[in-house]
């Protein structure tokens, strides 16, 4: 299955979004900063990094329906979403 990268700028920009808070989060363990911030800051990437797989992986099954697309069976999406979990 080949995305299309022409509907992944949101993806795209929220990886790097994502990639900033996670130098956030290292700057702030280097700098001995407050657990509870820390921790905060991580499940904020987290939750970025979660929602941008979804979307890959929404997007791809979108393209695969639309396209006819047999390359994917169920069990490779089951995959897919489980990945995530």
């Amino acid at each position: 299955m080949q995305l299309d990268t022409s509907e992944l700028t949101p993806v795209v920009n929220r990886l790097k979004r994502a990639q900033g808070q996670l130098a956030a989060v290292t700057r702030m363990l280097e700098e001995g900063r407050d657990c509870k911030d820390i921790v905060t800051q991580l499940a904020a990437v987290s939750k970025a990094l979660d929602k941008a797989g979804f979307a890959i992986i929404a997007s791809g099954l979108e393209q695969c329906i639309s396209r006819g697309d047999a390359n994917m069976d169920k069990k490779d999406l089951e995959k897919l979403f489980l990945s995530l979990a």
